[in-house]
Formats: structure tokens, sequence, C-alpha cells
């Protein structure tokens, strides 16, 4: 007589589906993948469904394997105890282990009138709601953009290769992983562009209005519409779940993404908080992420010990604009080198990774198990240095 264990993943993103993908390598495992949305998102082209240039959606049928049923709803809570998941349509659902995949959205501003007035665009909702606002705003309207990351650099020069007026104010914060060197290429493609950029303690957003943003030097921008791209921020699932997160949300898991509390639970992508020390929040990690957790549950329902993560980075993709990008090349550890590629090479290589990733998606649907990774062996070296530093004096 064989068993099948049901394996239920919350959230349809990166990690999500590779997760899904990967655990039919089992034949005995049922899975449900569980989204608010029956079309996936792929929320590195965000910046282009704003703008008109992409309309950032998949059919799932395209990125799933057939075994993997998708719910469309929303789980309310996690009811861990008894190994059950409460929804938003008023059913329950339960499962023998779960992998818990919720993604990340905007954090919140926490800045006078940003969330009333401020856009944010980390979500596919978010970047849809503010598409119709922008084609409502006149071309020569002032458009600020509050940050100067990923999201902020790619808004920015999305919107002022399509002729807007734009400001980026950044604070001390512009393009921090670049190395100086792309740096320097990212502020020179701006300045082509005619983006205005505010750098420097003075450039700090106090207050949005309806129609400004207010600094810290007590200047103030007039602002048709204001875009915030500050920072990102876990769902609050797992807290209100009763499970232990991170300051920012994130489930808080040991290295081979197991819940510290129960060990039916794995995290995977920007909602996955391992050893309280996380990836970057990135698509390139998500990826490996929801791969290793998927080898997590196989691993335990095989009665085998799971390995811990070695996750290793290859560096950074940006676009600026639909004619220029940035390929930010980095050591496996995260940490940005001096050699990038910039302009045109630049946007190809960004083109071609999107592209890739999808593919990689429905490459783990023919053929779970395909996703391999490069490793980072310097990660157990920096656990055991943050352990040793807080082992009491002997």
């Amino acid at each position: 007589m064989t068993t099948n264990t049901d394996v239920v993943v919350i959230g349809g993103g990166y990690a999500g589906v590779i997760a899904a993908n990967r655990l039919t390598k089992h034949d005995g495992v049922t899975v449900t993948l569980i989204n608010p949305r029956s079309e996936f998102v792929e929320r590195i082209r965000l910046h282009q469904l704003v703008t008109g240039s992409d309309d950032a959606v998949m059919d799932y049928r395209e990125l799933l394997a057939p075994r993997v049923h998708l719910l469309v709803d929303t789980v309310t809570l996690i009811d861990h105890d008894v190994q059950r998941l409460e929804l938003a349509s008023g059913g329950d659902l339960g499962y023998d282990y779960l992998v818990y995949a919720a993604g990340s959205g905007s954090a919140d501003p926490r800045v006078s009138g940003a969330a009333e007035f401020a856009y944010p665009i980390a979500t596919f909702e978010e970047a849809e709601r503010l598409r119709p606002v922008l084609r409502a705003t006149p071309d020569g309207a002032p458009v600020t953009v509050v940050g100067a990351g990923s999201t902020g650099l790619e808004i920015a020069t999305e919107l002022a290769e399509a002729d807007r007026t734009v400001t980026m104010v950044c604070g001390d914060s512009f393009g921090t992983y670049l190395h100086p060197k792309a740096r320097r290429s990212a502020v020179k493609r701006l300045a082509e562009l005619g983006v205005t950029v505010l750098e420097g303690p003075t450039a700090r957003v106090t207050a949005v209005t309806r129609d400004a943003v207010h600094l810290a030097d007590g200047g103030e921008l007039p602002s048709a519409v204001t875009i915030w791209t500050v920072g990102f921020g876990a769902p609050d699932l797992a807290a209100r779940s009763g499970l232990s997160t991170d300051a920012q949300g994130r489930l808080l898991t040991d290295e081979t993404l197991t819940s510290v509390d129960d060990r039916h639970i794995v995290a995977a992508g920007d909602s996955a908080a391992p050893s309280n020390l996380p990836y970057r929040m990135s698509c390139q990690a998500a990826r490996p992420l929801g791969a290793h957790a998927a080898d997590t549950v196989l691993a335990r329902i095989a009665g085998d010990r799971p390995e811990a993560i070695r996750l290793g980075f290859a560096g950074l993709c940006l676009s600026l604009g639909r004619r220029a990008g940035i390929f930010q090349m980095a050591d496996r550890d995260d940490t940005p080198k001096w050699m990038y590629l910039a302009g045109r090479p630049g946007a190809t290589m960004k083109e071609l990774v999107c592209k890739q990733t999808v593919k990689e998606l429905a490459t783990e649907a023919r053929k779970p198990g395909a996703l391999t990774w490069v490793s980072d062996r310097t990660r157990a070296a920096r656990l055991r240095e943050r352990r040793d530093a807080v082992q009491p004096a002997r």
C-alpha cells in the first residue's frame, strides 16, 4: 500500500512555481499551488507594464507541470497545529507539507502622505493602478521617482525614454548595489535621458502631497505623479499565523529552509529568512530557493536528511530604458565586481535573463530537478563567525 503526500505551495511567483514543478519528481506527491491570480506575473517586467511595452503576465499552463493543481485563492491563516489553511473564499485545505513562497511587496513608506499620494509598483496590482494614472497625466507634467535602487532606476529610465519629465530623489542610496564604475555608467544614462537626479542627505523625502514632494532641506518639488520604490517587505501571513519571522516578516528557517517552529513548513524566495541571514530579495535567489525548498520536502518524505542551502550569485541585471541596461557582475557571495556590461549589450543581457527565467520555470515543469545553481561556500563561514560572536565568554 502506498501513501500519498499532500504538499501545498503558497504563492505562484518564481519560487513557488519552481517548487511546485520540482515536487512532481515524486509520483506519490499531490501538489496544489495557491495563488490569488490566475496568471503568472513576470515581476521583473512590471516597469514595462507601467509604460505599456509588456503586459508582464504569462499563462500558467505554459509554466506548470500537468500534475500541479492551481487553486486561485488567498490563504488568510496557516493553522499549523492541525496542518490546515484557511482561505479567503471561505473554505480550508489540509496539507502534509507546506511550501511558504508568499513573496514580497512594497514596504510601509512611513513618510507622511506617501501611502495616500504616492504609487508603489512592487506588485502587479500596484503597477496596473499606476498605468492609467500616467496615461491621464499630460506629457510635460513632472513625475517624481522616490528611490534609486533597481526598481527606481528601471521605472525612471523607462518613463524618461517615453518622453516623460522625470526627477529621481535618491537620498544617499543611488544604485547602492552597483560598483562605482557601473554607477557612473547609470548616471551617464540618466543624464542622456534628461532625468534630474537629486542625491545626498538633503535629498530625502519628508512628506508627499497630492501635487508635490517635500524634501529635508525644506525644498518642495512639484509632482503630478509620485512613484515610490523604496524597499520591499514580506506579507504578514506567517506572523499572523503565529510563526517566527524576522523584522521584515520573512519566515525564520534553518539552513535547509525548514521553519524553526514546524518541520512540515519550508520557506522559499523573498519570504524566507534562513538563519535570520536572508538572501537578497531577487528573482535570481527565488528560483534556487524554491527548488531547494522542494528538495527539502522530498528528502523528508523519503526519510532522508535535507541538505543545507548553498546559493551563489552571479550579479544583477537592470534595464535603463529599452535601449540600454547594466549587467553588474558579482562574486558568488553577492559582492559586486568592477566588471559590468553597459549600454545596448547590458540591455540585451537583461532581456536574455528575463526570457531565460521563464524558460527555466517551463523546463522544470517538463523535467523536474533540472534547475541547478552555483554554490557559495562563504555562507557557512559567515554563519560560524556570527555564532562565535554571540557565544558567552568562558
